[in-house]
């Protein structure tokens, strides 16, 4: 099989009430070739991508044009349709047109209709959908106006006979009140489920020392940096992979994170070591879009991430699991054991409520250390 230097991604659009095809691929004079080739493209400024229109004729002339000349990431078109997709509209569009089994319930469309206007999350809008629908289907033929508050209550004590999580239920409940108290707007009168008591888990954190072990036990430079930034700049795993080259700003020593949890940009610190160690990586790979990139110059995979955070902590002797968000937790721990305000460390983190962030008072240890153990006051 040829070994090909060049890819490209497809993407599910909608303009302006057409569905377009969207596609996604680094600079480079073969392609932006080809793509001129294809049948009326089209800028999509605020997608950044060029698109065509999405057509059974239009799709086989795109595949015909790139054969033997670029790989065809697939992974948002077509394994899951346009539920695969990341825009909601486009994800409501196609849970409207699925093929359900005999008997099964769909969720109904003004409900879909009101998620879309809300612009809910893709995720929201599926675990919403779902759960709806595991509902309404629960009761078979028995119609949604015939359902009554006590059904609800037999559905949601079902869910917790077989032993669904706390979180799964709690989905549930918020899924069908949405329903009710927004989709209907009939008064919260379902308020008083019993729902599930909420785990309060500390966060886990790593010391220092096993910190500095797995960065040293780094497979590689672009592991040693993926690992140093998790930690260095408190970041999610999805906002490590979403980094750009132009978000790394030295001048200001400073990581420009864009729309992250919740839609917002934020701000966070840049250290002298890891800024160091990225110019090597760039000097090394020079990525082109993307601060990470795999190995045919497309998005770096969150699988991918967590191995390299899941081997760096094996080489380094650390037993328990560690995790990319393991990072983070310790990144935001080691600060306020440091002294710095939870003011500012809620800000670097992007978290809403100053509450999130005050979980973190619960596993620093630096309190701890002024206080004399009672057994050694025996001895």
């Amino acid at each position: 099989m040829r070994n090909l230097d060049k890819m490209i991604s497809l993407r599910h659009l909608q303009i302006e009430g057409k569905r377009m095809i969207g596609i996604k691929f680094h600079p480079d004079k073969v392609i932006q070739a080809l793509v001129k080739s294809l049948p009326k493209p089209k800028w999509h400024k605020k997608s950044q991508m060029v698109c065509i229109e999405n057509t059974k004729e239009n799709y086989y002339t795109l595949l015909e044009s790139f054969k033997g000349v670029a790989w065809i990431d697939f992974r948002y078109f077509s394994k899951k349709g346009w539920q695969g997709s990341d825009d909601p509209t486009l994800v409501i569009k196609a849970y409207k047109k699925r093929t359900l089994a005999p008997g099964e319930k769909r969720c109904p469309d003004h409900y879909l209709n009101e998620l879309n206007q809300r612009r809910y999350a893709c995720s929201t809008v599926k675990s919403y959908t779902g759960c709806f629908e595991r509902f309404i289907n629960y009761y078979g033929k028995k119609e949604i106006t015939e359902l009554g508050e006590e059904d609800i209550k037999h559905f949601i004590q079902n869910l917790i006979n077989n032993r669904h999580s706390d979180s799964s239920v709690n989905m549930h409940i918020n899924a069908i009140k949405f329903y009710y108290e927004v989709v209907e707007k009939m008064p919260n009168r379902f308020y008083d489920f019993a729902r599930p008591q909420k785990e309060e888990r500390l966060p886990e954190v790593l010391s220092k020392a096993e910190v500095l072990k797995m960065i040293a036990n780094c497979y590689n430079l672009k592991h040693k940096c993926i690992v140093s930034l998790l930690y260095s700049a408190g970041l999610r795993r999805s906002e490590l992979l979403n980094l750009k080259l132009t978000d790394i700003d030295s001048g200001r020593m400073a990581i420009l994170i864009r729309q992250s949890k919740g839609k917002k940009d934020r701000l966070s610190i840049l250290g002298n070591t890891i800024l160091k160690d990225l110019r090597a990586y760039f000097k090394s790979y020079r990525p082109k879009v993307f601060l990470f990139e795999g190995a045919q110059g497309q998005q770096y995979s969150s699988t991918s991430v967590s191995k390299i955070v899941k081997k760096a902590a094996q080489r380094a002797g650390i037993k328990k699991r560690v995790t990319p968000h393991m990072l983070r937790h310790s990144f935001a721990t080691h600060l306020l054991e440091a002294g710095t305000d939870l003011r500012y460390i809620q800000t670097l983190l992007g978290h809403n409520s100053s509450n999130t962030t005050e979980i973190y008072t619960h596993v620093a240890v630096n309190a701890f250390k002024n206080i004399k153990n009672p057994l050694d006051c025996l001895t």
